[in-house]
């Protein structure tokens, strides 16, 4: 093989998929990826201790490199460690990391590439069309994605005057010259909110990056049963948003007031008092019509969106669990452990105009009452 011939068949992309005891979907995955058209691709597994079948599913397709990870670092978490394995192994242009519970449309790989080149974002994310059973999940869900879907809106998370930056990991496309320059995995190696710390580190080297909802490439089930959902979510609740007690409050007493407003009209209609009845009627009516407009910007199905009133007091209990998780240090993940922090805590200046970013130490210039603080 000449010089040339090397370069010509070198992949365009890398995909490194992280998979720990992911033998549930790591299958279809991996069968979604081997499909892909339109783009030279070469696909690494980091198995990452799995003690079930996962190595054995990856083997199982031809083309896919598997590897293991170096032993975990002391301040490093474990998905951050398999990522930098995946990357030093790498041989293309651009990255893709991608989660094991993905499923991948065909040609969405070359798309997405288009689509990064298009908008000259070094770093390019899609967050998945989430895919959710049993009437928790349905109910919960959507309640989460929306209130994402607000505090990191596309919109100003692409924005390249905008400080905020945001990401999500199951879809996150970065190219090779990006990612080396502000230190892959391993300037972000304690965050558990990798993806997001990731994005702001390229977004602070003034680098642009494009995030949007990306149904038309991807889809996920994130958890296959409460049990995962509820250790998910408290392991990540109390870093994407910057106050989760208030948070859980506001949705409490969202929920209270939408019930309580129906458990008041009902009987006062029955009962021949109109005018009470209706008042009451209206306010909960009107509650319940704004809670599925915010719904709506998930992209849930209407049967979920529906469900997710009863999804309010739910997300107020994972909210409230993992600020207090948070709090007392005690995190866990995949049977792992973490002493619990902020990920990132920084502060965006509300001053019109300055688009300044502060990290929120003492030496940065900045205090919550100067802006407002994000924690994610």
């Amino acid at each position: 093989m000449t010089a040339s011939d090397s370069v010509s068949s070198a992949p365009v992309v890398s995909v490194i998929v992280p998979a720990r005891n992911e033998e549930a979907s790591l299958g279809a995955c991996l069968e979604s990826l081997v499909a892909q058209t339109g783009v030279r691709v070469e696909i690494i597994v980091v198995d990452d201790g799995s003690t079930d079948g996962t190595r054995e599913i990856a083997q199982s397709f031809t083309g896919v490199r598997v590897l293991e990870p170096t032993p975990l670092p002391p301040g490093w978490s474990g998905k951050n460690n398999a990522l930098m394995a995946g990357a030093r192994e790498a041989r293309g242009n651009w990255l893709l990391f991608t989660d094991a519970d993905t499923v991948h449309r065909p040609g969405s790989l070359a798309r997405a590439l288009a689509e990064a080149q298009q908008h000259g974002a070094a770093l390019l994310s899609y967050s998945p069309e989430q895919e959710v059973h049993g009437l928790g999940e349905r109910a919960v869900m959507p309640v989460i994605f929306a209130e994402l879907a607000s505090t990191y809106p596309p919109s100003r998370v692409s924005d390249p005057k905008s400080p905020a930056a945001a990401a999500n990991g199951q879809y996150l496309l970065i190219s090779r010259e990006a990612y080396d320059v502000v230190g892959g995995h391993a300037a972000v190696a304690n965050d558990l909110l990798e993806d997001v710390a990731l994005a702001r580190t390229v977004k602070l080297s003034g680098r642009k990056i494009f995030f949007r909802y990306g149904g038309d490439a991807v889809r996920t089930r994130m958890y296959r049963n409460f049990t995962q959902l509820r250790e998910g979510w408290t392991k990540n609740l109390a870093l994407l948003f910057p106050w989760p007690g208030r948070l859980a409050v506001l949705r409490l007493t969202e929920f209270a007031l939408i019930v309580g407003s129906a458990a008041v009209a009902i009987p006062k209609i029955a009962a021949g008092r109109w005018q009470a009845g209706v008042l009451a009627s209206v306010l909960g009516i009107s509650m319940f019509v704004l809670l599925l407009k915010r719904i709506r910007r998930a992209h849930f199905a209407w049967d979920a969106s529906v469900l997710s009133l009863i999804g309010l007091p739910l997300f107020a209990y994972l909210l409230l669990r993992s600020k207090l998780a948070h709090e007392m240090g005690s995190v866990s993940w995949k049977g792992r452990s973490y002493r619990g922090k902020r990920a990132v805590d920084f502060v965006v200046s509300d001053l019109a105009g300055t688009g300044r970013l502060h990290e929120n130490r003492p030496d940065a210039g900045a205090t919550p009452s100067q802006g407002r603080t994000w924690s994610i």
